[in-house]
């Protein structure tokens, strides 16, 4: 009997030792202790812990967030949002191609052909050519006055046309500004008639040849350059005059602004600077026509320059009370 009681201590012994391996009751303990519920492998088996993983926490005042993206480095690409095209200026995208093509092609070939037309040809031929083309619009510029109820002008402007067609040869010389005449150049046309009126511009373009407009100004400006072809016939209107004057008026206005060109294309956006410049230009010459100077100094682009507002008139004071002597 005291033998058989001794075996079955052993078994049991050996039994409780199976059970819980030494090597994971520490383990099991810190567990427990961490309110963890270990999960252990049956007997026979590796024995792996399966601990849960931590719980999520809200973001809590102090609590731990990700860091903030870093700001990004010179060169790196940044994808942004499409933004919205300007007001006024609905064909952004396809106006900014067409002046990136025009431009390409105005260094590679019309940038050397217009600075040889400087250099080869002297200025005061230069300036010759444009005033016979300034002069052939006169007429133009006489009825837009007429249409602006503005006679006075218009009749400055005949005037100026009759004076520089006989006594400057042919409008090669603008002998009406000089003295004893004082008739300035003054532009004008449909274009500016339809802003007098209050005709807004309309969307902005820029167009090969053309290049910056807007839908009134291209509209104004086609029946301007019709008008003298229509109204007076040959040579006006045959292709070996109108291709010759044409080109040559388009080089005589490229090489009187390269220095502008060149300052628009140093800018950072040099398509958004032209296009406004431009429309600045149309604005003040409108503001012109009601005798309004522009708020700020304008940098012409193309053409002889701004139309000149009339000064303001001096506004009549009280004469001073005079009290009578003794």
């Amino acid at each position: 009997m005291l033998t058989l009681a001794a075996g079955m201590l052993m078994m049991g012994a050996q039994a409780e030792s199976v059970a819980t391996p030494p090597s994971m009751a520490p383990v099991a303990t810190q567990a427990t202790e961490a309110g963890i519920n270990p999960q252990v492998a049956p007997t026979g088996a590796p024995q792996v812990l399966v601990v849960p993983p931590p719980p999520v926490l809200p973001n809590l005042p102090g609590a731990a967030r990700d860091p903030a993206p870093a700001p990004a480095a010179p060169g790196d690409i940044v994808v942004t949002g499409h933004t919205r095209p300007p007001p006024g200026d609905p064909l952004e995208r396809l106006n900014e191609k067409s002046f990136e093509t025009v431009q390409a092609v105005d260094k590679a070939v019309v940038e050397p052909v217009a600075k040889a037309y400087n250099k080869g040809l002297p200025k005061p031929a230069r300036k010759g050519l444009r005033n016979f083309f300034a002069n052939l619009q006169e007429p133009v510029v006489f009825l837009a006055y007429m249409l602006q109820f503005k006679p006075g002008k218009a009749m400055e402007t005949a005037g100026r046309f009759t004076i520089n067609t006989t006594l400057g040869v042919a409008g090669l010389f603008d002998v009406a500004k000089r003295k004893p005449f004082f008739l300035p150049y003054r532009p004008n046309g449909l274009a500016n008639v339809l802003g007098y009126y209050g005709v807004g511009p309309g969307p902005y373009m820029y167009l090969p040849i053309v290049g910056p407009t807007t839908l009134r100004d291209i509209v104004g400006n086609t029946v301007d350059k019709l008008i003298v072809p229509f109204a007076v016939g040959k040579p006006f209107n045959e292709p070996k005059y109108v291709i010759p004057a044409t080109i040559l008026n388009q080089l005589g206005e490229r090489a009187a602004f390269d220095e502008t060109i060149q300052q628009i294309r140093s800018e950072e956006n040099p398509y958004a600077y032209y296009r406004e410049l431009y429309l600045k230009q149309r604005k003040a010459e409108i503001e012109a026509l009601h005798g309004r100077t522009p708020e700020e100094p304008m940098t012409p682009v193309y053409g002889p320059g701004l139309g000149k507002a009339p000064p303001p008139e001096p506004v009549p004071t009280a004469d001073p009370v005079s009290t009578p002597t003794p």
